[in-house]
């Protein structure tokens, strides 16, 4: 066999292809697509279910497929199983026929901004360095039917550092849940007026609000699982327990656990009548007035409050008498008790005032939701009657919609400017009144009046942190409503305010908001990069990972909304300067997701770069591009396609005819190519781009550098490692290796001898690499490329090729059907086809046969497609292929059937007789 004479068939391809009509080979859709998710199918059903079938169960299977994990968990989703428990079961803040979660949303929408939202801030803002207690180490009477290791939490430390406090304050939470998971409810009662007790604490004055927080978590958790406890049983036994749990906390001595207990609970009155609600919250209101301390006080409403929105917020009755009683407290702020109090703990009367802030701020907010429009005229009215007072005139700007304090911005700008300084200072009326225009806008005429006002004020401020604080909100302001001169005055103003002593370390969170909201509002680069102060507000950006996460922002902007090419320089050397920044945060400890992160957004840079009809520009951009961001392969990747699309659109607009200086230019971004390619690290980056320039180069007629790409492809092969890395995982490197020499072989047709070489030097020089090259044990990859060649090899023996490239001679017209030129490749056929048989004979054990049926099968179909089997010995191997791939029975019949009707027709159409004589010798086998 091995001796076997080959001789191409010679091809009409222009006949073939009007003869054999797309009619004549029908197509077959099979059910596999790979961008379609991969789904686990249970076999037993679609046995014995016909293509076509309309029964119900196959059409049922076919819409919708099994779920793969169904029969694990016998039908059962455990999230759909989990949230249909938990929809069964009342939320922790659900209350029965208290009023339940629905109803309380009907009446306060999601416009309200809950507790939940201020929580974090308010813990984040008021912190201390300060010694705090949990309570003192003498143990009151009270207290002494609490548990032995609630009582040891409580006392066993005076002194606690802040993180210390919160923790113990959770601990209690988690104590309390204990207690009442296990029916110990008179301990749970103990353990939450323990905890109550600790706001009439004020030694560290300035912790106090996050205090309030902390504690008051404990008091919603227990007033939660009360009234949850008393919603499931609704009936005589669980009026007279709960009638009795109020006489308990009636009986409480002092008055700040008493109040603060009974309004936990407040929902619970429900159960005793049904104007409960509304007698106990105006009680408990008036209650307050008893307490000493205006701050303690001023939280006490806060909280009855907080949960009178819960449970009542139509009763805006005791909403305003709660903020008139916190007004008048006001005049006990400049009283001698206070005032000894804030020499004694080194406090200054401004800090003092802003923790009221939260506790007022929420106030209003309760009486200012859905308020309408007077009321915030009236507010204002008291705040003039009080002499503006600046804690109150603050919270009222942040309380009220947006769009009312937007329309009376100058108005409010006059009070501010009469408010005393010394008791709250203007910068942070200003910075609330910044917070509502920012989302609202003020009349027209009076913007620019508006901002100046607002800046005269803030430039003023001595502190870098109150003044960034500030700014960083009227920027916003600035950027809505005018242009770049505007807000670069106001960059250059944060400069020259952040840069002594370095203030701008402190203030990284702030400067980076500064900069999303110019993004936010300026689209445009060329605007954006004209700004003189930008770029310099971005240098103080020092610290590495923010600098690099300012310019990712930056960029993401700018590939989201830069629709058009630019080749404006400003935006050029800006990005350019952006992304350089990125590139050199790369080091050897960059994650590869960081790495490919950066890399796209240089990438989405550099397509956006052009420079129209100026090429030699384009490639200088890409050049200086290249040592710019050499450790990003990715980016030079793309720097390669851009510079063989440059080529191929010169080619374009030359029509195929180059000029001296377009050959030139062609030929350099060749060179750019050949020199950018070996960096790179990944091989089979390289062999695909080595094959692709080699392709551009051929197109525009650059032979010598066409060779020199597709010599260095066929150097490069060996390196193959015979395994990679895909998405983490080691995979065999057999089948993209097959894939890339296939690739390679189809150009191979086009691409002419090279007059100081040899016939066919690259083919053969391919294939000697593929005969050296380690390939896996017990691998058919080597023959399997044996095979494919020979499809090419047939191709190159015709007068007139398949394809060809406009203005650049092929083999077909260098050698014109040269008879030796065809005896050359007959040699190198018969060569291969001797290497396949050899490896089929080798293939002749019972285990490697279906490898051995599979090749023979293959050989088959080049055999009756590329050769003239009007030889009589190829015509006799190629019935010999066919028995042999049927011998074992594991070829696909289906397949066989339509592989010989297929052969049938061309033999009819073409007028193939020989054809028709080999198709009477093939006959179908099955395995015995």
């Amino acid at each position: 066999m091995a001796a076997v004479q080959w001789r191409s068939r010679w091809r009409k391809y222009e006949t073939e292809l009007q003869r054999c009509r797309p009619e004549a080979l029908p197509i077959e859709f099979g059910d596999y697509h790979p961008l379609k998710p991969i789904l686990v199918t249970d076999t037993k059903t679609r046995r014995g279910v016909r293509k076509g079938s309309t029964s119900s169960s196959s059409s049922s299977s076919s819409s919708v497929p099994p779920d793969p994990l169904s029969s694990m968990l016998d039908g059962t989703d455990p999230l759909s199983m989990f949230a249909s428990e938990t929809s069964t079961v009342p939320r922790s803040g659900s209350t029965g026929d208290l009023g339940k979660k629905k109803k309380e949303e009907e009446v306060v929408g999601h416009d309200f901004e809950p507790w939940s939202a201020k929580r974090g801030e308010i813990l984040t803002r008021f912190t201390t360095t300060e010694k705090l207690s949990i309570v003192r180490k003498a143990t009151s009477p009270a207290s002494s039917a609490v548990s032995e290791k609630v009582r040891t939490r409580l006392e066993e430390l005076d002194d606690l550092e802040e993180q210390d406090y919160a923790n113990r304050i959770e601990e209690l939470n988690q104590s309390l849940k204990e207690a009442w998971a296990s029916d110990q409810k008179v301990k749970a009662l103990k353990i939450v007026i323990q905890c109550a007790k600790l706001l009439s604490d004020t030694s560290v004055i300035q912790f106090y609000p996050s205090k309030f927080v902390l504690i008051t978590d404990i008091m919603d958790t227990f007033g939660e699982s009360t009234c949850l406890t008393f919603s499931h049983n609704v009936n005589d036994t669980a009026k007279e327990t709960c009638l009795n749990w109020f006489f308990k906390i009636a009986s409480i001595r002092e008055l700040l656990p008493r109040l603060y207990v009974e309004a936990s609970i407040l929902k619970c009155n429900h159960f005793l009548n049904k104007t409960g609600i509304s007698t106990t919250l105006p009680r408990l209101t008036a209650m307050v007035r008893g307490i000493g301390d205006p701050l303690v006080a001023a939280y006490a409403r806060a909280y009855l409050c907080r949960v009178g929105m819960e449970v009542a917020p139509q009763l805006k009755d005791t909403l305003n008498t709660n903020f008139f009683d916190l007004l008048r407290t006001f005049r006990q702020l400049s009283g001698e008790s206070v005032q000894n109090q804030l020499v004694v703990q080194r406090v200054e009367m401004p800090e003092y005032l802003t923790l009221y802030s939260p506790a007022i701020n929420w106030i209003l907010q309760c009486i200012a939701y859905r308020a309408p429009e007077p009321l915030l005229t009236e507010m204002m009215e008291r705040c003039k009657t009080m002499g503006n007072n600046a804690l109150l005139l603050n919270s009222v700007m942040r309380a009220f919609r947006p769009e009312f304090v937007a329309a009376r911005a100058t108005d409010f700008i006059g009070m501010i400017k009469e408010c005393d300084e010394a008791g709250f200072p203007k910068h942070l009326l200003f910075g609330s009144l910044g917070r509502s225009l920012a989302s609202a806008d003020p009349p027209e005429p009076e913007r620019l009046t508006i901002l100046n006002e607002a800046w005269k004020v803030i430039t003023k401020v001595r502190s870098p942190r109150d003044y960034i604080i500030c700014a960083e909100i009227w920027v916003e302001f600035t950027c809505r409503h005018f242009t770049k001169r505007e807000v670069n005055t106001v960059l250059a103003d944060m400069i020259k305010h952040m840069t002594p002593d370095r203030a701008f370390e402190d203030a990284y969170p702030q400067l980076q908001s500064v900069i999303g909201k110019i993004l936010t509002y300026f689209h445009d680069f060329s605007i954006l990069f004209s700004m003189e102060r930008f770029l310099p507000f971005l240098d103080m950006f020092q610290k590495d990972s923010v600098r690099v996460e300012v310019c990712r922002s930056i960029m993401e902007v700018f590939i989201r909304h830069q629709l058009e090419p630019t080749r404006d320089p400003v935006i050029l050397n800006a990005m350019l300067h952006i992304c350089k920044t990125m590139h050199d945060s790369v080091n050897a400890l960059t994650l590869e997701d960081e790495k490919r992160s950066l890399s796209l957004l240089i990438i989405g840079f550099i397509r956006m770069v052009s420079f129209g009809r100026d090429f030699e520009q384009q490639l200088n951009f890409c050049v200086e591009s290249r040592s710019t961001f050499c450790n990003l392969e990715p980016v030079l990747v793309q720097l390669i396609h851009t510079v063989n699309q440059l080529a191929m659109e010169t080619r374009r607009v030359m029509r195929g005819n180059h000029s001296r200086k377009t050959a030139a230019f062609v030929r350099a971004c060749a060179a750019y190519s050949f020199i950018t390619i070996p960096s790179l690290s990944s091989i089979f980056s390289r062999l695909s781009l080595y094959l692709l320039s080699g392709q551009v180069a051929l197109a525009n007629q650059c032979l010598s550098q066409a060779d020199a790409f597709l010599k260095a492809a066929v150097s490069v092969l060996p390196e193959v490692p015979r395994s990679i890395s895909v998405e983490g995982k080691l995979r065999s490197s057999e089948s993209f290796l097959l894939d890339f020499i296939n690739n390679f072989l189809s150009t191979l047709l086009v691409v002419p001898d090279h007059p100081e070489h040899g016939v066919l030097y690259l083919v053969r020089g391919l294939l000697n690499m593929v005969q050296d090259y380690t390939w896996e044990d017990n691998s058919d990859a080597k023959v399997r490329v044996y095979i494919s060649a020979l499809p090419l090899l047939a191709a190159m023996s015709q007068e007139t090729y398949l394809y060809s490239i406009p203005k650049m001679d092929s083999n077909e017209t260098l050698y014109g059907g040269d008879p030796k030129f065809l005896s050359e490749i007959n040699k190198l056929c018969e060569t291969l086809i001797g290497q396949v048989l050899d490896h089929l004979k080798a293939l002749g054990r019972e285990e490697t046969a279906r490898r051995q049926g599979a090749l023979a099968f293959s050989l088959f179909g080049v055999l009756v497609a590329h050769g003239d089997l009007r030889n009589n010995k190829l015509s006799q191997l190629a019935v010999n292929l066919w028995n042999l791939s049927h011998k074992h029975g594991y070829c696909d019949t289906r397949f066989s059937v339509r592989t010989l009707d297929h052969m049938k027709q061309q033999a009819q159409q073409l007028d193939m007789s020989h054809l028709s004589d080999t198709v009477q010798r093939l006959a179908l086998q099955s395995r015995t």
